[in-house]
């Protein structure tokens, strides 16, 4: 099955869930994770309040020297959440470092508060 429609029938499988978002963070995957100084919490988009859409976002994220994210990947979960997810971790500031590092981040949306 080729990847966009897997990806088609993930954001169908997502659309059809339900539920209402309380997001959550899970730190970076990488043992060496960069320990964050101060976070934003992802703002529910309209559409997904409207369709009361739910899941699981993963975003790659590259974080400069100086502990900004300089850039993100979405690698997983609905588009309309991802945007509010990347534009979140963007705002994410972290410790100092001697040089960039990229790390993976989960965010959940879910019904639960």
């Amino acid at each position: 099955m080729n990847r966009k429609v897997q990806v088609w029938g993930l954001g169908l499988a997502l659309l059809l869930s339900g539920g209402a978002l309380m997001p959550k963070t899970a730190t970076g995957q990488d043992d060496a994770h960069r320990k964050v100084r101060s976070k934003v919490i992802p703002e529910y988009p309209d559409l997904a309040k409207r369709i009361n859409l739910t899941g699981k976002v993963k975003i790659e994220a590259t974080i400069s020297a100086d502990g900004r994210v300089t850039n993100t990947t979405t690698i997983g979960g609905s588009p309309v959440l991802a945007s509010a997810a990347a534009d979140a971790l963007k705002k994410w500031r972290f410790e100092p470092a001697t040089k960039d590092s990229t790390e993976i981040f989960e965010f959940e949306f879910s019904g639960q508060s």
